[in-house]
């Protein structure tokens, strides 16, 4: 996809850049190296320094990346920086339970190699990913940061003007919010959003255990919320624990020491001993889409798109997702010659994407609502459930295809 002889594909004397992408979390990043390894000059605006993006006590999450993530992330040159720490996912097992009590004997086991493709992914831990991307644009040409926060955003002229908290202004041809759930781009678009709290909070945190892992994660479905166990490099592996805010408030007020007696019971002995490892982070939860994806010279990706509950890990992947499709759809339009943030043009990424992941987040949506309680008629239908999938080696199959990332309309980028 590199296009070393168009190191500007648009007219310059129009606009100060193509594409000007506000937040520079993981998605936005992804989203301007693979548009300026296309040949678009792409301006990414953090309101937060490098510095406190690289540290690595930023953000304690690790991410599910599925088969498709790491393809796109191969593809514009980050994996490579990444995979050294990245531990393979070779099998998921999925149970119900209460704490203390185990699991039930009805349970979900996908295993890798049930597919030909490889692992259905990788676990990742965000301070080396983040840092990756951050790396990854200072050496790409084509892209300007700049630390500043949008106030305003204005159509003008066949394209869009945006004022900096600084007092500059910029100018580019499309705007793309990649600034979270409470997306500012969005906001000033005016496309509001659907959505509702969990009243659930994200307890997570690297635990070190005595036994090895194997790369099998674990998803164990507990009344108030679920736990997952997922593998990361060495006898390590990341929790995250949704409990009712009330529970996590008081959980998260706990010393280490307490907070560890809380949690054996819930995380069992099937790793040996367990300790903490490193700080705790906790991340409350909700549901919150866009009603529409575009606007006027807008497109957003992400969380600005499409919050949604971590239960089936693929907040992340959904944004890669909609980096591909973005970056391909551009692309596509300036090779046929058409304007990049025309409606129509906008109208292609939209119809892309929204349906695969408001469909996504709905049925995340409605299985934390199935498995986050303890009514004994849905307890026994979801156990028969997932003891019906498990016995039937097609729809296992289907089910691990899916978590890789490898079903429906695939972006070039996620091809591989």
């Amino acid at each position: 996809m590199d296009n070393p002889t168009r190191t500007s594909i648009l007219p310059r004397m129009k606009h100060d850049t193509d594409i000007a992408i506000v937040g520079g979390g993981l998605n936005g990043p992804a989203l301007a190296i693979a548009l300026a390894k296309q040949g678009f000059r792409v301006t990414v605006i953090d309101s937060l320094s490098e510095t406190v993006r690289k540290n690595a006590a930023f953000d304690g999450r690790s991410y599910a990346l599925a088969m498709a993530s790491v393809r796109l992330l191969r593809a514009i040159g980050v994996w490579d920086r990444v995979e050294d720490h990245s531990q393979p996912m070779l099998e998921i097992k999925v149970s119900d339970g209460r704490a203390g009590e185990g699991p039930s004997p009805f349970f979900m086991h996908f295993d890798h190699a049930e597919i030909e493709e490889g692992p259905m992914g990788h676990m990742l831990e965000d301070r080396f990913l983040r840092r990756a991307f951050l790396e990854a644009m200072k050496e790409e040409p084509n892209i300007t940061q700049l630390r500043d926060t949008v106030v305003a955003q204005e159509v003008e002229n066949g394209g869009m003007r945006v004022t900096l908290e600084s007092g500059k202004t910029l100018s580019c041809q499309l705007l793309v919010g990649s600034d979270g759930r409470a997306s500012g781009t969005a906001q000033r678009a005016r496309i509001k959003r659907t959505g509702w709290g969990y009243g659930q909070t994200a307890l997570v945190a690297a635990i070190e255990h005595e036994a090895p892992h194997n790369g099998v994660a674990h998803q164990f479905f507990m009344p108030p919320g679920p736990l997952a166990i997922l593998p990361l490099p060495g006898n390590v592996s990341s929790i995250v624990w949704s409990e009712t805010e009330e529970t996590a408030t008081r959980f998260a007020a706990l010393s280490d020491a307490e907070f560890m007696e809380v949690l054996r019971p819930r995380f069992g002995d099937f790793l040996g001993d367990i300790k903490l490892l490193g700080k705790r982070f906790t991340y409350p939860l909700n549901l919150t889409i866009a009603n529409h994806f575009v606007a006027e010279r807008v497109a957003l990706i992400g969380d600005a798109a499409h919050g949604m509950h971590p239960i089936a890990g693929q907040g992340l992947n959904a944004g890669l997702r909609d980096v591909a499709a973005l970056a391909q759809v551009l692309d596509e339009a300036h090779t046929r010659g058409e304007d990049i943030a025309a409606p129509d043009v906008l109208a292609r990424y939209q119809q892309w994407r929204r349906f695969d992941t408001a469909t996504l987040a709905l049925v995340t949506d409605a299985t934390n609502k199935l498995f986050s309680n303890d009514n004994p008629i849905l307890r026994f239908g979801r156990d028969l459930g997932m003891g019906a999938i498990n016995a039937v080696p097609k729809l296992r199959r289907a089910f691990i295809r899916e978590a890789a990332g490898l079903t429906g309309d695939l972006p070039d980028l996620m091809k591989g």
